[in-house]
């Protein structure tokens, strides 16, 4: 493989988009990886940059013709997936592939990968913080984060299946940590 693949991944409103972000403005030689998904589209997003917005019909197409690397429903009819051709279009660049992705995925990419892979987990420093962080963004309904909350105590339960584990307490020491994890693993 031309290039190595750097995971994120952690609970919604953990803060691995804003982490995800940051490494990408460093001189890493990363390139994000689109997920496809089946979700509506938020009012600041934009198809083909923050995801690939497709049908659950389409979707299920790609599943059957083998298309992604990784898939999986999310929720009850959204579904989230890696597409194969997504990881060929940056690795036959030369470049390091991130992702920011759910922690089944991220765990499926890991063992798919596995040395080729580096799997980070971005833990959020409680439940409660986080409830806090999804509120603030505004971009959920009520019943929308009582969901993502549910589904975060599930995943936190994930975590040490991941290489390493980053504790967002602090916005700018868990970006260092992060930089200075996959410096390191580049290296290799």
């Amino acid at each position: 493989m031309k290039g190595k693949l750097i995971i994120f991944s952690a609970p919604s409103g953990a803060g691995k988009t804003t982490i995800v972000k940051q490494m990408l403005d460093l001189e890493l030689n990363l390139e994000f990886s689109i997920s496809a998904c089946t979700r509506e589209k938020r009012f600041n997003e934009i198809n083909g940059k923050d995801y690939y917005f497709i049908s659950v019909q389409e979707f299920k197409k790609k599943i059957k013709e083998n298309e992604f690397i990784e898939w999986e429903e999310v929720y009850e009819g959204v579904f989230y997936g890696t597409l194969k051709s997504e990881i060929n279009r940056i690795t036959d660049k030369g470049k390091n592939v991130v992702f920011d992705i759910d922690v089944k995925g991220g765990i499926n990419i890991k063992n798919l990968y596995k040395d080729d892979a580096l799997s980070i987990f971005v833990m959020p420093p409680s439940i409660k913080h986080l409830e806090e962080r999804l509120k603030n963004r505004s971009t959920d309904s009520l019943e929308t984060i009582k969901k993502r909350l549910r589904k975060a105590e599930l995943e936190l339960q994930y975590a040490d299946r991941f290489d390493r584990v980053i504790i967002n307490d602090n916005l700018e020491k868990a970006v260092k940590e992060a930089k200075n994890t996959i410096l390191e693993f580049l290296e290799k």
